[in-house]
């Protein structure tokens, strides 16, 4: 039997690659003041974006419960012996744990690995999809595991900022928290590194952060997959996939809009870019 993959919803897959991939996405929740939403189930991103920016109420976010990843064990235990969960960095969200301790109340009979990629969005995402093409493939659970564990030393993530509140109100911004008294005229790149956000340098604008993007990903001489994605700016993550197409072939280059719980800490304007880079031979 193939392994099943399972993620969270912060890994910001696609809903056109899940079911080609069989990968599945438990959500995060977003809260507004009473209001609450499963990330990209119950909310879209539009609907997400345009309340953060004009609404009043500053979201909040959650991970999922146990129960929630322990139904998700006990439907595919029907198709499977073994689960392979890969989830956000444990430093970010209480999500991972989520994940172990609902093997515990898991009641049909299945063997799970639970793995904190210490990434978060296509950081993550491009070790899920990976390893469920790796899985589709035939490889074992153990098999699976060995490359999940290569593959988040070979994840780099960077993203540009236009404002780093969101991220300070979340309590999310790590190591980057210097990087708050910057002049408004200095945008942040930041990456993410032994599972927390950490600063990475300054530019001056969204073009000079595209540069800087474009000039990261030519560093690296052998890339599996990249992946762009963004909050706001769609035509210039549009822009940046054209420009990366010379560095990477187009059929391995992801884009999606950063999921609403992500959003909800990185805020409009933001730009990210994730390399993964190919297994050394």
């Amino acid at each position: 039997m193939t392994v099943k993959i399972i993620t969270d919803s912060t890994s910001d897959i696609t809903n056109e690659i899940t079911p080609e991939l069989g990968i599945t996405v438990v959500p995060l929740t977003v809260i507004f003041g009473h209001e609450t939403f499963l990330d990209r189930v119950t909310i879209t991103t539009d609907e997400f974006y345009h309340r953060l920016i004009y609404g009043a109420v500053w979201p909040t976010t959650t991970q999922p419960t146990p129960k929630a990843f322990a139904d998700v064990y006990d439907n595919l235990a029907t198709e499977t012996e073994e689960i392979l969960v890969i989830t956000l960095s444990a430093k970010l969200s209480g999500t991972y744990q989520s994940a172990v301790s609902a093997k515990s109340l898991a009641t049909k009979p299945c063997r799970v690995e639970v793995i904190d990629a210490q990434k978060v969005a296509m950081g993550l995402g491009l070790i899920v999809i990976s390893a469920a093409k790796a899985a589709q493939n035939g490889a074992t659970l153990d098999e699976l595991v060995t490359l999940v564990q290569g593959a988040i030393t070979r994840s780099h993530l960077i993203a540009y900022f236009d404002t780093l509140k969101y991220l300070a109100k979340g309590g999310r911004i790590g190591k980057a928290q210097g990087m708050l008294g910057s002049l408004l005229s200095i945008k942040p790149i930041l990456t993410v590194k032994d599972g927390e956000v950490h600063p990475l340098t300054r530019v001056r604008s969204l073009s000079a952060g595209m540069d800087y993007i474009y000039n990261f990903v030519a560093s690296f001489p052998q890339i599996e997959s990249v992946a762009v994605e963004h909050t706001t700016i769609g035509d210039e993550a549009n822009k940046l996939v054209e420009c990366l197409s010379s560095l990477c072939p187009k059929e391995n280059i992801y884009q999606s809009p950063v999921s609403p719980v992500i959003g909800t800490h990185s805020g409009p304007g933001a730009l990210a870019i994730t390399v993964l880079e190919a297994e050394k031979t």
